[in-house]
């Protein structure tokens, strides 16, 4: 356009030029169609009519110009700091120390400090030093276990080891659970303009729906998951079954030499390490499978670093936003049809069983388990033999 070649003074100028041939409302139809400020357009009526003493090359005059507010206001961009973060400055008895620091809001307690700031001054002020509107992100992942680092080492190798004997190494874990039923699911998805898709308001279960509980498997070495979707308790029974319906339906095609089988899960959850009924039902997997079944738990408060997380769960979330998951069959089918450009391969299947919640393994049954701990951490790290 010719107004962003123009300078300050011949912008002013040309539209008033065009204001004066419109006549009657043309200052403010040249100011709604530029988005100059009426008052910039009168000003440059008035040069028209009266030229200012003003060198033609000369935008403005030597020191012409509204100041700063940090220059007017030596004080302002510091007190505005000590409202943003009052604790790194020196403040922690700030006004604003625990409420919404929204620019209004800053903007409002600069006035009560005798300083006269917008807010769309303050938001000008934040963007110099630096700020921005940010979300909170999870980094943080509590206190760290001392043999955290040693912990990952010792999965790294046991996988390594097993994926060189081309042994099956799976990751496994509970996906978050769904509501089924048209609720509203994060993320977008392309539809005709100005027809959303529509969906409850209030998240309240539907009793005849339920929830559904997608349980994953992920094989390391080929990259294909299977996801058995439960319909009830999420528990080490149902852990344990979606194991065995991988094994018998994708398993043991691809690894007919099989002889053991490396399971890496969080320490916690359905699967965790101290949870007797995950261990009960691995050595009845054993005993019908004939392998060893290895264990590696990942260390508490580290499950984001399990591979399934962000090799297939991510994908599923991806594939699936924005789409309410009416039925378990939608759910079901959403899952099996998720891709990557790396090759990934889904297959899903609903578990209509029931899970029986806290079931109790005696100590006399926990003796009857072939259970070897490995010698380091034999609470995380271990191998259930089968029964002869």
């Amino acid at each position: 356009m010719l107004s962003a070649a123009l300078s300050e003074r011949s912008r002013r100028l040309w539209a008033a030029a065009e204001a004066k041939e419109l006549g009657w409302g043309g200052v403010s139809a040249v100011a709604k169609a530029t988005g100059l400020s009426r008052l910039t357009i009168a000003r440059g009526v008035r040069e028209l009519q009266a030229p200012p003493p003003l060198e033609p090359s000369r935008v403005r005059r030597p020191g012409g110009g509204r100041k700063r507010a940090a220059v007017l206001d030596p004080t302002l961009v510091d007190d505005l700091q000590r409202l943003v973060e009052p604790v790194t400055r020196g403040d922690p008895e700030s006004p604003l120390r625990w409420t919404c620091k929204s620019t209004r809001r800053l903007a409002k307690e600069l006035g009560g400090m005798g300083h006269k700031a917008s807010h769309t001054l303050v938001a000008a002020l934040l963007h110099e030093l630096g700020y921005s509107l940010q979300a909170n992100r999870k980094t943080r992942e509590g206190t760290s276990h001392p043999d955290r680092n040693a912990q990952f080492e010792h999965i790294n190798r046991t996988a390594a080891a097993f994926l060189q004997r081309q042994q099956p190494t799976i990751s496994v874990d509970t996906k978050k659970k769904e509501l089924v039923g048209d609720f509203k699911n994060g993320g977008r998805q392309w539809r005709p303009q100005g027809d959303p898709q529509k969906v409850r308001v209030h998240d309240f279960p539907d009793k005849k729906l339920g929830k559904a509980v997608p349980y994953g498997v992920y094989d390391v070495a080929r990259n294909t998951g299977w996801v058995s979707v439960g319909m009830d308790h999420d528990t080490a029974q149902f852990a344990v079954n979606t194991i065995r319906r991988w094994w018998r339906r994708m398993g043991r095609r691809r690894y007919p030499r099989a002889a053991e089988l490396l399971i890496v899960a969080d320490s916690g959850g359905s699967n965790g390490a101290r949870v007797r009924l995950w261990k009960w039902e691995l050595q009845k997997l054993a005993n019908e499978t004939g392998m060893v079944i290895r264990v590696c738990h990942l260390p508490p408060g580290t499950s984001k670093w399990n591979k399934i997380e962000h090799r297939l769960f991510s994908f599923i979330t991806k594939n699936w936003r924005g789409r309410p998951l009416l039925t378990h069959a939608t759910i079901v089918n959403l899952i099996a049809s998720t891709t990557t450009k790396a090759g990934l391969v889904v297959r899903c299947a609903l578990d209509t069983r029931k899970y029986a919640p806290k079931i109790r393994v005696s100590d006399k049954q926990m003796a009857t388990i072939h259970l070897e701990p490995d010698r380091f951490h034999g609470d995380w790290n271990y191998a259930i033999r089968p029964k002869k």
